[in-house]
């Protein structure tokens, strides 16, 4: 069983890592190269997690843009802060691609990340928009 702090520690490398990817407009294969380049101390399921959950984002960018963008009233994505648009990208792709991890704990999760990266007004603001994608992808699953 991975710890809760393992699991945060990874979901905030990820944040990094797409944050890195979206700001500098870098490749994933040169992202992964230069970012994991100085973090060579890290446990491996701690290095592991968070390089699975930057694929799934990179893979569903363009699915995870369009649910974020369709929950994000009157925001396009190029119009949020950039640590807000990565935060909710890493926990759309978590809610994607880790089904079992409840969507409530990633959503804790990512406003935990939120407060020590990002401003107030950005909590809540990440909140409303990940609920509102967890209950329509929690519907679109029951109509299954």
């Amino acid at each position: 069983m991975v710890k809760t702090g393992t699991r945060r520690k990874s979901r905030e490398l990820a944040l990094q890592m797409l944050f890195q990817m979206d700001m500098g407009k870098q490749s994933v294969d040169h992202v992964e190269k230069t970012f994991w380049s100085e973090r060579e101390d890290l446990e491996e399921d701690v290095r592991s997690f968070a390089i699975d959950l930057f694929h799934v984002a990179e893979k569903r960018r363009d699915e995870i843009d369009g649910l974020i963008e369709k929950h994000a009233e009157h925001w396009r994505m190029d119009r949020m802060a950039a640590v807000d648009r990565n935060i909710l990208r890493g926990a759309v792709a978590e809610f994607l691609g880790f089904t079992k991890t409840p969507k409530a704990v990633v959503i804790n999760e990512s406003l935990e990340i939120a407060r020590r990266f990002s401003s107030p007004e950005s909590v809540q603001f990440i909140n409303g928009v990940l609920d509102s994608v967890g209950r329509e992808l929690d519907q679109a699953a029951k109509a299954k």
